[in-house]
């Protein structure tokens, strides 16, 4: 049996999901309308018990790993500088070269990572992914965000842009649910039985919702990528960032992580593949919303989420196929 075909039969089912809401708000089976409230759903309840389950059972260890956390920050940090030297020119200022980066160096790991890689690799595959998870959320999102106020915002712009973007994050639930799972595997205690089984059925909601939810926003967002007042896109605007995403982005993990483990740094094996996986994942989806918000040009930003989530069934795949063992 051909190595690519076994990847594919697991990958298959999650991309099949995507595109399921994709077709489904195209047509208007789901009104667009609707989106807002699977969005609530899976970001404020079924992620948050997802990702505290996996953290309430993942070693604390793992969940600690310093020498994975400062590797995969390193390489965030590379691909946000890059992108935005690369793109930043007189028609993208710095509001839509920030988010272009941001686009280009967060994955989506809470929507469609985690559960993907815990049905390739198994549980273990969690503690590494919500590493990359709280440096994404926290650390490269808040970046970005003080980058894009560099349009004419000035030095207080520029720093009340990181503060709101930290207190923004305060609000969001995914952070204090992999902090609450972390202190519960440190102690070592559990919930109540039937608390626990409350938590499960959300959890066991997350991946289907949040799958068939990446799918709809992609709809929704690509109607708004045709209705751009700045005119049709140009391929020369958003597929670059999209291969660097895709291409670069895990390459560059891969090559830091063994650099530093030559040079000594304690990142197990296992670490460096799931990380390597996780920056091979399509952009995160939620920036779109981000950047709707804060008037960024959100027609280019959901054109790259689009390409890359396609294109990520066979690069993502591929990428399984050459590093899992």
């Amino acid at each position: 049996m051909c190595p690519m075909l076994d990847v594919l039969r697991v990958t298959f089912p999650f991309f099949a999901l995507v595109l399921c809401g994709y077709l489904a708000a195209r047509r208007q089976m789901l009104p667009f309308e609707a989106i807002p409230g699977l969005n609530g759903f899976v970001l404020y309840f079924a992620l948050p018990c997802m990702l505290f389950r996996f953290g309430a059972s993942t070693p604390i260890a793992q969940l600690l790993d310093a020498g994975a956390f400062f590797m995969y920050l390193f390489c965030a940090l590379v691909m946000v500088a890059f992108v935005v030297a690369v793109t930043l020119n007189k028609r993208i200022g710095w509001n839509d070269a920030a988010f272009g980066a941001l686009v280009g160096a967060f994955p989506n790991t809470g929507f469609m990572g985690v559960p993907l890689l815990v049905a390739l690799l198994g549980t273990a595959a969690a503690g590494p992914a919500i590493v990359t998870i709280v440096i994404d959320m926290v650390i490269t999102t808040s970046l970005c965000i003080a980058l894009s106020r560099l349009d004419g915002a000035g030095q207080n712009g520029v720093g009340n842009a990181a503060k709101n973007a930290l207190w923004g994050m305060t609000k969001n639930p995914m952070p204090w649910a992999i902090l609450l799972g972390t202190l519960f595997s440190a102690f070592q205690v559990s919930l109540p039985g039937p608390v626990e089984k409350t938590v499960a059925l959300l959890a066991d909601a997350a991946s289907p919702v949040a799958l068939f939810t990446i799918g709809a926003v992609l709809a929704r967002s690509q109607l708004l990528a045709h209705q751009r007042p700045q005119g049709p896109l140009r391929m020369g605007d958003y597929l670059p960032v999209a291969l660097i995403k895709l291409l670069l982005h895990p390459v560059l993990v891969f090559l830091v992580a063994g650099t530093a483990v030559q040079w000594g740094v304690p990142i197990s094996p296992f670490a460096w593949m799931v990380m390597v996986l996780v920056a091979a994942l399509p952009s995160a989806s939620n920036v779109s919303l981000l950047a709707e918000r804060l008037g960024a040009d959100n027609g280019r930003i959901a054109r790259i989420i689009l390409v890359t989530t396609a294109a990520a069934f066979l690069t993502f795949s591929a990428t399984v196929t050459l590093i899992k063992p």
